[in-house]
């Protein structure tokens, strides 16, 4: 069984850059309190670090 990490939008994408934007989108993101999980990789990690302050991260 492959390790995952659940994701959480908790902030608006309002005022965020396009980077940042993109990144949400390619997460899976798109709403506030909008989850995903998604496997435990560097891109994965990669993406979470650009966001940071826009998501909650939980191992599941």
């Amino acid at each position: 069984m492959s390790a995952t990490v659940k994701i959480k939008q908790t902030r608006s994408l309002i005022g965020a850059s396009p980077n940042q934007r993109r990144t949400l989108a390619a997460l899976g993101l798109g709403r506030i309190r909008q989850e995903r999980t998604l496997p435990d990789n560097a891109s994965v990690r990669g993406m979470i670090e650009n966001v940071k302050h826009m998501v909650e991260v939980s191992a599941s």
